[in-house]
């Protein structure tokens, strides 16, 4: 009986032994097993961090702005480890394409006009936006609409412009609210604006329902032209009336000559854009600036132009590209404001007090919401001549109203027809 016992303490004695070997080889394995992952895994993680990289920002900006922008992108490269280098720019279309395509354009193109972007966009030079780069409801809806491409959105807007009443305080205490205002008081004070450039009499024909290209849904239709309707064609007629029934200008008056008169305190009311302010103040001219006058009770449409910026197709980072933008979008909007009194887009910008106690670019932030992106489709390159001529023809009397806005829309017709 002792003889088995002592055989049965020794086989448990052995099992305990080879259950502890056992035990610890499979903890060096569970060990090794999680050595190798957390090695794995710091492996996949550097070989996701990204080596720094340098942008190249082309601009359409004064050079006080391209300064400001530049040193904003600065501190988005100390915070991310790359580099930006803001240069000037005033190349065409044709020029960015060719150096896009060779591998020499820049990453991110900023402060182009918007209505370029049509151009851009047919020729696969631009990047469609990603999602969470911008929230739209943060903007002007306007500058969204024109920054999108058939429902798109292809550049970020970064401000706006567009035209106002000008009026000169010592002549006139109340602005012109109604167009009837502004017909009487220009008869006693003076009323004059560049007549013939179809940018500024666009809006007295879509005051009365005059359209260039039809938007169906965020898409410009360029077979709907709506310059030869009943509402454009009275415009035509009200801007004909300017000349020949108020006389308020001479037919063949130009833009610097209305603004002389405005400077030189001959007349009191002139229709222009915040680029004559600063030439104003210099000059010491009493004024202020108001929102068009309403028509029928309802806002005058101007046409609206907005400053915006795009990432190029071509761009080989476009990831850090696109996270630049979106930090100088959110960045600029009140430096330009103070460097190159651009108007903001950003509603918050907008609500910024310094924004809002500026009583002239204010007026145009008002004007600005009822005002109408230029269309930024190809097809309308083919409109502004023909729409300067017909408001000649009309001005100098040698074509009715109804004649006038039948042979423009034909001729732009024609003319988008040869883009085809």
């Amino acid at each position: 009986m002792k003889k088995y016992t002592k055989i049965f303490a020794i086989l448990t004695a052995m099992v305990l032994l080879l259950s502890v070997a056992l035990t610890g080889c499979g903890s060096s394995k569970t060990n090794e097993s999680k050595s190798s992952d957390n090695s794995s895994n710091n492996t996949s993680q550097t070989q996701q961090k990204k080596e720094p990289v340098e942008l190249t920002v082309w601009s359409h900006l004064t050079d006080p702005e391209i300064a400001k922008v530049q040193e904003i992108a600065n501190k988005w490269a100390q915070e991310t480890g790359n580099k930006v280098k803001v240069l000037a720019d005033q190349s065409d279309f044709q020029a960015f394409s060719t150096a896009a395509q060779s591998g020499k354009g820049p990453d991110i193109m900023f402060g182009l006009p918007h209505d370029n972007l049509g151009t851009f966009q047919k020729a696969g030079l631009l990047a469609e936006v990603p999602d969470g780069v911008i929230n739209k409801s943060d903007y002007v809806p306007m500058s969204i609409d024109a920054v999108s491409y058939d429902g798109k959105m292809y550049a970020i807007p970064l401000s706006m412009e567009t035209y106002g009443l000008f009026y000169n305080t010592s002549k006139v205490q109340t602005p012109p609210a109604t167009l009837d205002d502004l017909i009487k008081v220009g008869q006693q004070v003076g009323f004059q604006y560049d007549i013939n450039n179809f940018y500024y009499s666009f809006a007295f024909m879509a005051a009365y329902g005059g359209y260039v290209f039809k938007n169906n849904g965020g898409a410009l239709d360029p077979n709907d032209i709506g310059l030869n309707n009943d509402g454009a064609k009275k415009g035509l007629s009200l801007i004909r009336d300017f000349v020949k029934t108020y006389k308020f200008m001479t037919a063949d008056i130009k833009g610097d000559i209305a603004k002389g008169n405005f400077q030189n305190g001959k007349i009191g009311l002139y229709i222009s854009g915040p680029w004559d302010v600063d030439g104003f103040k210099k000059a010491n001219v009493p004024f202020k600036v108001a929102p068009l006058p309403t028509v029928d009770g309802k806002p005058m449409p101007s046409f609206a132009g907005v400053q915006a910026a795009f990432v190029s197709a071509n761009s080989k980072h476009q990831q850090e590209a696109w996270d630049l933008l979106k930090y100088l979008a959110q960045n600029t909007a009140l430096p330009l404001f103070e460097t190159g009194n651009r108007i903001p887009v950003l509603n918050s910008v907008l609500n910024n007090d310094e924004v809002k106690n500026n009583d002239i670019l204010n007026a145009f932030a008002e004007q600005a919401k009822n005002a109408i992106p230029m269309p930024n489709i190809p097809a309308m390159t083919a409109v502004w001549t023909p729409a300067g001529n017909a408001l000649q023809l009309v001005t100098s009397g040698k074509a009715t109203p109804d004649k006038a806005a039948d042979d423009m829309v034909n001729q732009i017709k024609q003319g988008i027809a040869t883009q085809q």
